[in-house]
């Protein structure tokens, strides 16, 4: 490994740290697998719409991570609308024991995740090419105790369409930006009906930004 390579390994992981999330040199070593394959699909493909590995870094990666400190270490994840890869491929690089499942209705991203999962040599992940709402035959029927997504609806439609697949106690992540409040009066009526209430709420600024970002995690009751 080049002296380059090191530092750029040990930025990173200063830059992990800051957000509470601790990586291993082996982590470090698949993530930088994942981000150099990102960008070369980018090229031809435009995957994230974001050029710069830095900006992918600041803006997609260190979001992506930020649930991981909350999550088991064990047990089912499900990713919704899966994209490149975020949060989902970070976060299993950084939880290896968690089984996961990816759903991505788009063929060629589809594509890009199975490819990149291979290289990174993940086990217990699988993607699944489909809509949530048209594959429930295709998701673990018992549930899953954690959900993500990153931009998939806004809070009452993405608890709509995912609380159903969450176990009791199970937790669903989600990715707000300064309208919190109003997000959780629109949200009140799902989060009854399914008997889920916010648990953890983690304020945060993404490197480079002055906006306020929140990592809402909310909870299904036992």
């Amino acid at each position: 490994m080049s002296e380059t390579h090191k530092r750029e390994d040990e930025n990173l992981r200063s830059l992990c740290r800051r957000f509470g999330v601790v990586l291993s040199r082996e982590q470090t070593y698949r993530l930088d697998i994942f981000l150099d394959e990102l960008e070369e699909w980018n090229r031809k493909l435009n995957l994230t719409g974001l050029s710069s590995r830095q900006r992918i870094i600041n803006e997609l990666l260190i979001d992506s991570l930020m649930p991981s400190p909350f999550l088991h270490d064990e047990g089912s994840l499900l990713d919704v609308g899966s994209g490149a890869g975020f949060p989902a491929i970070p976060i299993k690089i950084c939880k290896p024991r968690l089984r996961f499942h990816l759903v991505e209705p788009n063929s060629k991203k589809v594509s890009f995740l199975k490819h990149v999962i291979r290289l990174t040599r993940l086990q217990d992940i699988e993607v699944i090419k489909g809509h949530i709402e048209k594959g429930e035959n295709l998701l673990d029927s018992v549930g899953y105790n954690a959900i993500t997504s990153r931009g998939l609806a806004p809070l009452p439609q993405y608890l709509t369409v995912c609380a159903p697949h969450l176990t009791p106690g199970g937790l669903i992540v989600a990715f707000l930006g300064r309208d919190r409040e109003s997000v959780l009066r629109e949200s009140e009526e799902v989060m009854r009906k399914h008997r889920i209430f916010p648990f953890k709420s983690i304020p945060y600024s993404l490197p480079g930004k002055t906006s306020r970002r929140e990592l809402l995690i909310l909870k299904k009751r036992d």
